[in-house]
């Protein structure tokens, strides 16, 4: 256990990859755990295995984010508990490689749901009680597809966009009040996205959701704004900021178009 400064956070989208990740950092450093996702087995198994391993109090809440009712549900829940949460960790999400046209609306909305309007309320219900402790952390996790514009991963790069430029603006807002707001945003990472977004990654290079987690949490106690994941992603991220728009859609076009279309 280590002298960390959040003493209780709640994980989204935990019962896997990148959430999963943050559970078990967390817990390594006595942080008191309340973990959401929608499979109860994997959630119960880990809240188990959580206290087991490293003693701390890990509650677990079944919901599905891309229902809208689902962050006032965990937040009531929470508060039936007695707990303060003064870590949140946004970090379900969901996207798909695809031709636009080739998925449905509903499937479409229900991702904007899940990925924007259960983020936003989760950090509406959340942060006043951090700002009356004059103490809190929020981690949202976004993507290297929140940098620029990404042809055929329209909808999924459009959510992450509006992930990294909330959280920025919230940085700006509450920083001098003790909040520290940090978007991460990763690239490619092992945590089984890609092959449920239908994604060709052949030749692909990824983080550990273990690594993600560490540096994600550093950025946090740092109190910077966001994080970029991954040296390859750090200089990709210039060529938007170098190249014209118009070049830049080209070129991601094109990679894109080769593992979607084949």
């Amino acid at each position: 256990m280590t002298n960390f400064k959040y003493r209780s956070a709640l994980i989204t989208g935990a019962s896997s990859g990148i959430g999963k990740a943050f559970a078990y950092e967390l817990a390594k450093k006595g942080v008191n755990l309340v973990i959401t996702a929608r499979s109860e087995n994997k959630l119960s198994q880990m809240a188990e295995d959580l206290q087991s391993k490293f003693k701390i109090q890990a509650r677990y809440i079944v919901a599905d984010l891309s229902d809208l009712r689902s962050p006032k549900f965990i937040y009531q829940e929470i508060k039936k508990l007695g707990l303060t949460i003064d870590l949140l960790i946004n970090n379900a999400g969901i996207g798909k490689w695809t031709n636009f046209l080739d998925q449905s609306l509903e499937t479409y909305q229900s991702m904007l749901h899940l990925n924007i309007n259960s983020l936003l309320s989760l950090t509406h219900l959340f942060l006043p009680e951090m700002l009356q402790n004059n103490n809190g952390g929020i981690v949202n996790i976004a993507s290297t597809g929140a940098l620029q514009p990404c042809p055929y991963i329209a909808v999924y790069c459009a959510s992450k966009s509006f992930v990294l430029n909330f959280s920025e603006s919230l940085y700006g807002e509450y920083a001098d009040r003790g909040i520290v707001v940090t978007c991460i945003c990763p690239g490619n990472t092992d945590t089984g996205f890609q092959a449920s977004a239908n994604a060709n990654t052949a030749g692909m290079k990824y983080e550990s959701p273990e690594e993600v987690a560490k540096q994600s949490l550093d950025a946090l106690l740092r109190k910077k704004n966001n994080k970029i994941i991954g040296f390859d992603n750090v200089l990709q991220s210039l060529i938007p900021r170098l190249l014209p728009r118009k070049t830049v859609i080209n070129i991601v076009k094109n990679m894109m178009d080769k593992k979607v279309n084949g």
